[in-house]
């Protein structure tokens, strides 16, 4: 080989050698959340286009969410207090800072159930459901209807992306992210709390009132 060459063909090795490197060291830095979002990232962790992890949770502190409405109305249209057993049931979902819905047996409850399980020793579920009865008591001219809260806790971590392929210029992504879930009844001391609560009948549904037969009659949902 030629002077000439062996200068050509060591040019070309380092050119090789440095793209290859290069190519490891995208791979290697943990990119900016700000190129891509949240909700992009969990698509891909769901649809599987990305290898996803979810590291390092930590749980917050336990608390009561909002109160939502269970069960069908009883409207009192009669003259004295009118008491019902009425039925309710209410199912509570997951969902992260970004507005994405954690869907019951999909790849994003697995990855966080996993994650919970290894770092708590136990079980994380991204939806509960419920169902009873309650006897309820709506004075004259009211309507009443049954409410529930569901003790809630948030849930803190990384979420750790590899690409095959390059996605906006890198392989690796991270982005933080808080989830929050329904939590066991008496979590942190905090209690569901299911209450009956009234309010005074519209006109229009004192109007309704007058053209039916029954005294006392519940509204669908």
């Amino acid at each position: 080989m030629t002077e000439c060459r062996r200068r050509r063909y060591s040019r070309r090795v380092l050119a090789l050698s440095a793209a290859a490197l290069g190519l490891v060291g995208a791979a290697a830095l943990p990119a900016s959340a700000a190129d891509l979002s949240v909700k992009q990232i969990m698509a891909d962790c769901a649809s599987g286009a990305g290898k996803c992890t979810f590291n390092d949770p930590k749980f917050g502190t336990a608390y009561l969410g909002n109160y939502k409405r269970v069960s069908d109305e009883l409207h009192n249209c009669t003259s004295s207090d009118a008491s019902q057993t009425m039925s309710w049931s209410d199912t509570v979902g997951s969902s992260d800072t970004a507005g994405v819905t954690i869907s019951v047996g999909g790849k994003i409850e697995g990855i966080i159930d996993v994650s919970v399980q290894a770092n708590y020793s136990h079980t994380w579920s991204s939806s509960h459901s419920e169902t009873s009865t309650l006897g309820m008591t709506v004075k004259p001219g009211e309507v009443g209807w049954i409410s529930r809260a569901q003790v809630m806790r948030n849930v803190s971590g990384t979420w750790q992306t590899h690409y095959d392929d390059p996605k906006a210029g890198h392989y690796y992504w991270y982005v933080n992210d808080t989830i929050s879930g329904p939590a066991p009844n008496g979590t942190d001391g905090v209690h569901n709390a299911v209450v009956v609560k009234t309010r005074p009948m519209t006109s229009a549904e004192k109007s309704a009132c007058s053209t039916r037969t029954a005294k006392v009659f519940r509204s669908a949902n």
